[in-house]
């Protein structure tokens, strides 16, 4: 491959990035919208009516309680709100824009959520931040949809020419040498090599799963 023909390759791919990271946000929030505040509204709703319908017997703790439900739903409705923002991969960094996503879902999911950052964070080609960022964003989409783990852990270290990332969970894990590879891997081992990342993955039935992804930063010469 020449360097042209690689140049639009990367070009086609960040661009598939970007709007899948929109794409990504979009049915996050749907599904959110759905899933936990339609139920918090729709508590708060049979409990008025049960107001309603008995008239003067009701207690202002009854009023209370609805209170807390629609206070509940405004906070979760602000924290959505701050992910509806399309550019936030491109405004931040993806440190910054995983964050985010990692508090959202620790917030909403009831998931434990960690991030570890080691080393002095290097700065990074910005169109290589956007296909991390992805990476990573992915990575946690299929720890959500299959592994049924309870926490999802972000380990990044950073050295002088080198950006380490680990994503761990303690799901239930899957046999890597005898299950076919989802276009969910497959994706995350396409764009690790377009900036010029090693991809590894570790599984164990027992124990959950570890996607790596070490990055070289001075990454001239892959693009």
């Amino acid at each position: 491959m020449d360097k042209m023909e690689a140049e639009l390759l990367f070009q086609s791919e960040l661009t598939k990035s970007k709007i899948e990271i929109k794409e990504q946000t979009l049915t996050n929030v749907s599904r959110e919208l759905h899933d936990n505040i339609g139920q918090i509204l729709s508590v708060a709703l049979m409990h008025m009516n049960i107001i309603i319908e008995s008239e003067d017997h009701y207690s202002k703790k009854d009023l209370k309680n609805i209170k807390e439900l629609v206070n509940k739903s405004l906070n979760e409705i602000r924290l959505l709100s701050k992910i509806m923002n399309g550019d936030i991969f491109l405004n931040t960094s993806f440190i910054a824009a995983i964050s985010e996503d990692l508090e959202r879902i620790k917030q909403l999911k009831k998931i434990k959520c960690k991030l570890n950052i080691d080393g002095e964070i290097q700065t990074i080609n910005k169109e290589h931040e956007t296909i991390i960022y992805r990476i990573l964003q992915e990575a946690i989409s299929n720890i959500l949809r299959h592994s049924h783990s309870d926490s999802i852990t972000i380990n990044i270290l950073f050295s002088e020419n080198n950006c380490k990332i680990d994503i761990i969970d303690t799901g239930k894990g899957f046999d890597i040498e005898n299950s076919p590879k989802g276009s969910g891997l497959s994706n995350i081992e396409t764009r690790a090599d377009l900036i010029g990342a090693d991809f590894t993955i570790y599984s164990d039935a027992n124990k959950g799963t570890v996607l790596m992804i070490d990055y070289p930063i001075k990454t001239e010469d892959y693009i």
